[in-house]
């Protein structure tokens, strides 16, 4: 005996489904495969534009990559050329300034000089 699926025999199930189908080929006929044309290369289109959306992502991350490194080298340079210049301009002031101590001590022995 034969197991039966949703109260019919998988013969019945076959002969059912192909009713359905002869029936929709009878009401749609020629506009079906149309359809199903149209379908299929919508469904091309589609992963046409995906693949090349996918292409475009990757193409424009690696480019964004590219330009971070650049502007992250570009920034560690002119850091780098700042800090320079900073050291070399503070090193020029303490050439050139004169400690308040040592001004002091000068006008001290002016002064104890010139009471000489």
């Amino acid at each position: 005996m034969k197991a039966k699926v949703n109260g019919k025999t998988p013969k019945e199930e076959t002969l059912e489904t192909s009713k359905i189908d002869a029936i929709k080929n009878i009401i749609f006929g020629e506009n079906i495969s149309s359809y199903n044309k149209e379908f299929e290369t919508i469904k091309n289109d589609i992963a046409n534009k995906k693949e090349e959306l996918l292409d475009l992502i990757s193409e424009t991350r690696k480019e964004l990559e590219t330009a971070i490194d650049t502007l992250g080298s570009d920034i560690n340079i002119r850091i780098t050329e700042l800090d320079d210049k900073l050291e070399e301009k503070v090193g020029t002031l303490n050439d050139t300034l004169v400690n308040k101590k040592s001004l002091s001590d000068l006008f001290i022995k002016l002064g104890n000089k010139l009471n000489d």
